[in-house]
């Protein structure tokens, strides 16, 4: 095992030793992040807290484009998709991932009609036209090779999965960002290649019991020189390692960011506020997360930063009052604390 693996594996006893995994709702919360982080590094910019709203209550994100909102609805719809297609034990194929991509281009794909024949990508159907990586960029494999290098794909990743060692944790974060690179490398389709390679990347490692890993936008340019890096020398090595570190840090992030709030609070109640938390809503969530930052705010000021309508806002407080926050002080002239 090498330094990156061992890294990666001591940082993951402690990520669990955290207890974190007790709190996070991958369904929700955790989704919303990768689904933010994966639309951003194609344009999107959307905050992860706007998704909370656009997913949880349909709250359309204003100053953002219709185009905008519909790629992050379909994505987060896709993965919902993915993670239950996991359950019925399936091995992968070309179809699947066709109907994996047509979830992800859903709204936002085309008709096309070109020389090689008509195709619509928002129906995942496999490019027929040659692609090539940017302006001025190298051109990915010849559309014609396209169905024969998704069936091998397919069938390399079957094998894979089949005789890996689920307890090796190094290991099994490889074969995912190996599946990512092979996929993005072939190109399948004309548009949406990188959502759902990054897509199948996630789905193979909730398939292999492990914690996600996300590509923030942050990391956008060293991720796709490291694509492109991997492309050019032929070695898939440097992308899995760019990958491991990045999820390296963001687990140490997540660590970091879980022992300041436990550092914040000054009482024993912290289980069960964390248990609390969990049973909530994201947008309840996040008005306590801004009544912490801001107890003096009034229900005008808390539905305008959070975009929700003030009726709504003094509905989830009536939830909150006396179980989590209390009241003190008058109304006018009071504030907020945590129980």
């Amino acid at each position: 095992m090498n330094e990156i693996d061992k890294k990666l594996v001591k940082t993951i006893e402690r990520y669990v030793a955290s207890g974190i995994e007790h709190q996070v709702d991958y369904d929700k919360f955790y989704l919303y992040s990768i689904v933010t982080h994966s639309t951003a590094i194609e344009g999107s910019t959307i905050t992860e807290i706007e998704n909370q709203l656009l997913f949880d209550e349909g709250i359309a994100v204003k100053g953002r484009s219709v185009n905008e909102q519909m790629m992050n609805v379909d994505l987060k719809n896709a993965y919902l998709f993915g993670f239950e297609w996991i359950k019925e034990s399936k091995p992968y194929s070309v179809e699947f991932l066709c109907e994996l991509s047509a979830k992800v281009m859903r709204c936002t794909g085309s008709e096309y009609s070109v020389l090689g024949g008509n195709f619509d990508s928002s129906k995942g159907e496999l490019r027929l036209c040659n692609v090539s990586a940017g302006i001025g960029g190298n051109s990915y494999m010849a559309f014609s090779k396209v169905r024969k290098a998704t069936i091998d794909f397919c069938n390399w990743l079957n094998a894979e999965l089949k005789s890996i060692n689920k307890k090796d944790i190094a290991q099994c974060y490889r074969l995912s960002f190996e599946a990512h690179f092979r996929l993005v490398t072939i190109h399948p389709w004309v548009d949406g290649n990188g959502r759902t390679s990054r897509l199948l990347m996630n789905i193979i490692q909730r398939q292999l019991g492990l914690i996600p890993s996300i590509v923030t936008k942050e990391t956008k340019v060293d991720y796709i020189q490291a694509l492109i890096d991997s492309r050019e020398k032929e070695d898939s090595s440097i992308i899995q390692n760019a990958m491991m570190l990045h999820h390296i840090a963001n687990l140490e992030n997540r660590i970091l960011q879980y022992q300041n709030s436990i550092n914040d609070v000054k009482n024993d109640t912290v289980n069960d506020i964390v248990k609390t938390y969990t049973k909530l809503s994201p947008t309840e969530c996040r008005l306590l997360e801004l009544i912490k930052e801001h107890p003096e705010y009034t229900y005008d000021e808390y539905a305008q930063v959070l975009n929700l309508g003030r009726a709504t806002v003094a509905r989830y407080i009536k939830k909150l009052n006396g179980t989590i926050i209390k009241r003190i002080g008058s109304d006018k002239n009071g504030h907020w604390e945590f129980i």
